[in-house]
């Protein structure tokens, strides 16, 4: 694998990348609906309007169940009942995808810098990484609110970039959604996305430079987007 050149880092997207968390994240979604007289959402929709924070998902949730969110106010106070259930439910159901364990250790055997890029908070998403086992496998992670600005903003992609002293020209971001490769992009790095995700729209459609339908073929688009030149 990679007999030319190694990729400089891979960043990773959480939510719908590295883990399926969206049976957790819609459990506590419909526990806040339902306690404000809103119906439930299907699983298979919820997954559709993760990606962009909590607030985002609350957004989209509410105005699908009825009247919108009133003002920053109410969002403030679901938001607070959002994360304080999230925090204590984060992996009850949530598992890694199959595949990805192997294929980490294989990257970190060939001793490439890892990261995470999320627009989950960071205490979140360490936490989730920490109930998981995954938390030292990554050399960086960077969350929705380390720098106040989320993706498809790319100032945390150059953030866990910063932190791992990679090259922008040979690094790699690994995503599921229109809001991954847009940060990605516009950071100058190569994307591949993943199709098991969590995107309302197949993400070939956003054009990345690979699509791969599990984690086991992962070492082969990062070799031939290498290998090409293509970043």
């Amino acid at each position: 694998m990679f007999p030319a050149a190694s990729p400089s880092a891979i960043i990773f997207d959480l939510d719908g990348t590295l883990v399926n968390t969206a049976p957790d994240l819609a459990a506590v979604l419909n526990r806040v609906l339902e306690r404000h007289g809103r119906a439930a959402l299907a699983s298979e929709i919820v997954q559709t309007i993760i990606g962009r924070g909590a607030h985002t998902l609350l957004q989209r949730a509410f105005a699908r169940t009825g009247a919108p969110i009133a003002d920053d106010a109410a969002m403030e106070t679901l938001y607070r009942e959002f994360h304080d259930d999230y925090t204590g439910n984060i992996a009850f159901h949530s598992h890694i995808f199959p595949d990805a364990i192997p294929v980490l250790e294989t990257f970190r055997a060939r001793e490439i810098p890892l990261g995470v890029c999320t627009n989950k908070p960071e205490k979140a998403a360490v936490a989730l990484l920490d109930e998981l086992g995954l938390r030292g496998v990554f050399d960086s992670l960077v969350g929705g609110d380390t720098l106040r600005v989320g993706k498809p903003d790319p100032r945390p992609v150059r953030e866990v970039l910063r932190q791992l002293r990679a090259d922008t020209a040979r690094a790699i971001f690994v995503g599921d959604s229109e809001t991954d490769v847009l940060a990605a992009r516009a950071a100058g790095l190569g994307v591949i996305c993943v199709s098991f995700g969590y995107s309302e729209c197949p993400v070939a459609t956003f054009n990345p430079d690979a699509v791969i339908d599990s984690f086991a073929e992962l070492p082969g688009a990062v070799e031939a987007i290498i290998n090409a030149d293509k970043i």
